[in-house]
């Protein structure tokens, strides 16, 4: 895994519908769980994981409420450590009661004694300052031993600070951490990064798979070699089964020697190749633009900063798109890579997994010949059907 992403990302105010979050694509992430407005516009909250983690996604739409309380949650899978990531959102005009009770139900929910949960998100509760709010959170956060870590501004404009934001652990189970701000000019809120060590996470290994190269040189030699086949054997043979068999042992021969496995490491194919050095630096400058605009009172600043972003996102649509374009004109097989590019702009992944077992005739079956008969029962009655 690279080691310079962070493991988890946890947002708030994503401003999305259900359909375009499930739709939004972080390359290295997955969206693990997330919360999207029922009925009011903006707020939500998202987990997304580095895709080398495996995780189980928590429901708790029941006991969420626009404004109130905006929540999400997944659980890491790992043998060595059970950690409950939960990220929060409350709105300044929300109901701070309603807030408390349902952040204590869903706590009481997830809440055992070998859990060790992560809450952080945007609560709209000043740290930095002693509140009745702020007492009331605490007690209760309190009472599963949780407590805030973030003690610096989290909200910077003008000449006023504030940390609304936070992050809470059990710090006497995890003690080895540091957390701080990270200016990221992305929004009015400053991000915190924690980093937490002797956690054993475990992540899955996609370093390296095994593949079959089929290229037009392989194919050529693969082609070339059945060619050369004198196929004696095949056509010596009387009985048909023994005739097939010959046929598929030669035929298999050859593939398996045109074609050997080898074992390669995984690339990132999902790299954004259209992000270009000036790109990468023209970024750079919106985000030092948008620091330099926060602090000031400056219209005329506030209006280039604007400007500046309107025709960087027109360069970096027009850059996309390009790249696109390119690599479609450069493939030998362009609908392929057209929806190689869809399923990288969408975030999809394909996802092969086995047939475990299946209900045939009223009875449960877990053997893989009694499946695959019943698969091909079923479809060769479609095709005889139409």
């Amino acid at each position: 895994m690279n080691s310079n992403l962070p493991h988890i990302l946890c947002l708030t105010e994503h401003h999305m519908k259900q359909l375009e979050l499930e739709h939004l694509h972080l390359e290295n992430y997955n969206l693990g769980a997330r919360y999207c407005r029922k009925t009011l516009e903006k707020g939500g909250v998202s987990i997304f994981v580095h895709e080398n983690l495996k995780f189980t996604k928590i429901n708790l739409e029941d006991y969420c409420k626009d404004q109130d309380l905006e929540a999400c949650a997944l659980k890491l899978d790992s043998p060595f450590s059970n950690i409950c990531i939960l990220t929060l959102y409350r709105a300044p005009s929300g109901n701070f009661d309603h807030f408390i009770n349902r952040l204590e139900t869903i706590l009481n929910v997830l809440h055992s004694s070998k859990v060790e949960f992560i809450i952080c998100g945007d609560i709209n509760i000043n740290y930095l300052i002693d509140s009745n709010r702020k007492l009331n959170l605490d007690s209760l956060l309190s009472s599963y031993n949780l407590s805030s870590t973030v003690n610096f501004p989290t909200r910077v404009q003008n000449n006023s600070s504030s940390a609304i934001d936070n992050i809470f652990i059990d710090n006497s189970k995890l003690r080895d951490y540091t957390v701080g701000p990270f200016i990221n000019g992305l929004s009015d809120h400053d991000a915190q990064l924690i980093e937490i060590n002797n956690i054993d996470l475990q992540p899955s290994n996609q370093q390296y798979q095994t593949v079959r190269k089929i290229n037009k040189h392989t194919m050529a030699d693969f082609v070339t070699k059945l060619s050369n086949e004198s196929w004696d054997n095949v056509f010596d043979s009387n009985n048909i089964d023994s005739k097939f068999n010959c046929f598929l042992n030669t035929y298999l021969r050859i593939f398996y020697s045109s074609f050997p496995l080898k074992i390669v490491k995984n690339e990132n194919k999902n790299k954004s190749t259209w992000i270009t050095i000036g790109i990468k630096t023209s970024c750079k400058h919106k985000r030092q633009l948008y620091l330099a605009s926060r602090d000031s009172n400056d219209p005329r600043l506030k209006s280039h900063y604007k400007m500046y972003c309107k025709i960087l996102s027109k360069v970096i649509k027009e850059a996309k798109q390009n790249n696109y374009n390119s690599q479609i004109l450069k493939s030998n097989n362009k609908i392929k890579t057209t929806w190689d590019i869809v399923k990288v702009e969408s975030g999809k992944k394909s996802v092969n997994e086995d047939v475990q077992s299946l209900n045939i005739e009223g009875k449960s079956t877990n053997n893989p010949q009694a499946i695959a008969s019943a698969f091909n029962e079923y479809f060769l009655s479609l095709a005889e059907k139409t």
